[in-house]
């Protein structure tokens, strides 16, 4: 006998015999739903068997006859009503527990996320990708015809696909693009760290989603709960229907929250903050300007994360204030990273532990902040150091600055086309689908092995859009991504480690050469003093410019 588990309520299971009735009993079973018309293959035994022995057993049992293939409305319906009614946990079976785990599916689409559901069958084993469009539609069958259809979709309307809608279009005004985002507001997240350090205001960092969008790019504003690759077809919420050519997905990454213990209960409050959303930003400065003395602790997950630098950029931003102000002698300064190291390419560490010095931050590595009470002003973290066995070290704090853990998103990690780790699989050179050859990925949701930063979506943007202009014959040859991304490590105020790198750690500067490793001529300190210098940068790269971004043809 062979069981697959959905949930504590129900689980599947293939053709099972009158002598496991006995077992299933004795494992909790109450009750028995059989989904295979008598006679649907030659070594099946008859249902008033199995539905004798279950009797036999002390347990409930049903049968609901369903022709593999032939799911009707009707049948979800009825599977749904008798869901209600049996005593839990409930078995249900069929030749190989498809066909239920289908009927259990369709049952609960009225109730549950679609992602959820997908994501439940998944983790059970089966892969119910053939009928996601009728789960998205409530259980019932849609109609075959899609809501609307072009060239190019593109998933998302961060940095990463406004710039790639805008580098197609610098390639051919007269593509039909549609973006699809269900957000009003476009924000500038690499500025939330500097509004965290009292350099941003908020404001600077918001734009309405509708000012930024690309003229010429249809604009629909909705969220996407599933994918049908074969299809070529993006299903929407209420099952909406969008066809495509060309599709590049970019919705960005989560931000895992409730993976922390008691976070969700503490986080902006308490001193409990971080620069990870727009709204704690300003807590977090909020905190640092007043904070005279104790424990500040700073948190970093394991990766993959955005933007990684993130995590010491308001370490060192905090710590310059308190400086500046008299405090740091009053402040025991804690970073506390899962990673082994502080920062991912070596020959960054030494510039940027002048300021680990300078500040008297103590470094603890292999530490992943796994819960925390903020009214008790303690967090407990999981120390993973190779070779050793693994504890939790309880750390108190007056105040604590929180990196969450991050994955792809739902509809992401259970859509066919995530990898076993839930981010979109692409060649890490061309951005494209490892399976579907007219599906591209970038920003921080596809698999590729980069910094996840808007550096590398700044120079993956015209990668894909050089390759899809390649693909539609309007380009020579392909483009080439060489992993490049950036992390400009704000160490004071005016002054920047930039980490500029690609696959593999290889160094690739651009910037001159008195921009790097926190040297300060006046030119470039007014720049970031001024606050000129990010948003010009960000302007540009949603525009489709690209400079310093140019890709090198396929050899």
């Amino acid at each position: 006998m062979e069981l697959h588990k959905i949930n504590d309520e129900i689980c599947v299971s293939p053709q099972i015999s009158t002598d496991d009735a006995v077992k299933l009993k004795e494992l909790g079973f109450r009750s028995i739903v059989c989904h295979r018309p008598d006679g649907e293959a030659p070594d099946q035994p008859l249902f008033r068997e199995i539905e004798e022995a279950a009797k036999a057993a002390g347990l409930e049992i049903h049968h609901q006859p369903v022709v593999t293939g032939k799911i009707a409305d009707a049948d979800a319906e009825a599977f749904a009503a008798l869901l209600k009614q049996l005593p839990k946990p409930v078995l249900a079976f069929c030749r190989t527990g498809t066909r239920s785990a289908s009927l259990w599916a369709l049952a609960e689409a009225r109730s549950q996320p679609l992602a959820d559901i997908v994501h439940a069958t998944k983790a059970a084993g089966y892969d119910l990708s053939g009928i996601v469009r009728r789960i998205a539609n409530g259980g019932r069958t849609p109609t075959g015809l899609p809501d609307c259809s072009h060239d190019i979709v593109i998933v998302g309307g961060g940095a990463a696909g406004i710039a790639t809608a805008s580098s197609l279009l610098a390639r051919n005004a007269d593509l039909d693009i549609a973006i699809i985002d269900p957000a009003d507001t476009h924000y500038y997240q690499p500025g939330w760290t500097m509004v965290g350090g009292g350099v941003f205001a908020p404001s600077t960092t918001v734009n309405t989603m509708a000012s930024v969008m690309p003229a010429g790019v249809k604009w629909i504003k909705a969220a996407v709960t599933a994918f049908e690759p074969a299809e070529n077809a993006v299903i929407l919420e209420g099952c909406r229907i969008v066809k495509y050519r060309h599709l590049v997905v970019c919705p960005g990454l989560k931000l895992d929250w409730a993976k922390v213990e008691g976070l969700v209960d503490t986080i902006g409050r308490n001193g409990v903050t971080s620069n990870y959303r727009f709204d704690l930003a300003p807590y977090t400065w909020e905190l640092v300007r007043n904070f005279k003395g104790g424990r500040a602790v700073f948190t970093q997950p394991p990766m993959p994360i955005k933007c990684a630098g993130a995590p010491q950029k308001v370490m060192y931003l905090s710590a310059d204030h308190w400086r500046r102000n008299g405090h740091l002698k009053n402040v025991d300064i804690g970073f506390y990273t899962a990673t082994p190291a502080l920062f991912g390419v070596a020959a960054y560490v030494p510039a940027l532990m002048k300021y680990v010095e300078r500040y008297g931050a103590k470094l603890n590595f292999h530490h992943n902040l796994v819960a925390i009470d903020g009214n008790a002003k303690k967090a407990w973290f999981e120390q993973a150091i190779p070779d050793q066995p693994k504890k939790t070290v309880e750390v108190d704090f007056d105040m604590i600055h929180v990196t969450p853990p991050q994955c792809a998103p739902d509809f992401i990690r259970v859509s066919p086309l995530a990898n076993a780790a839930g981010w979109v699989d692409v060649n890490q050179g061309t951005l494209r689908h490892a399976t579907y050859d007219n599906i591209y990925a970038l920003g921080d949701v596809c698999s590729a092995p980069n910094a996840k930063t808007a550096a590398a979506a700044r120079k993956q943007a015209p990668v894909v859009a050089e390759n899809i202009a390649h693909d539609l014959g309007l380009r020579p040859s392909a483009a080439e991504y060489d992993g490049y991304g950036s992390c400009p490590l704000t160490v004071e105020r005016g002054k920047i480690v930039l980490a500029e790198f690609g696959y593999g750690g290889k160094l690739l500067p651009s910037f001159p050469k008195f921009f790097i490793n926190g040297v300060k001529p006046s030119r470039t300190a007014w720049l970031l003093k001024e606050r000129i210098l990010p948003p010009i940068y960000w302007r540009a790269m949603l525009k489709g410019r690209e400079w310093m971004a140019k890709p090198k043809a396929a050899a």
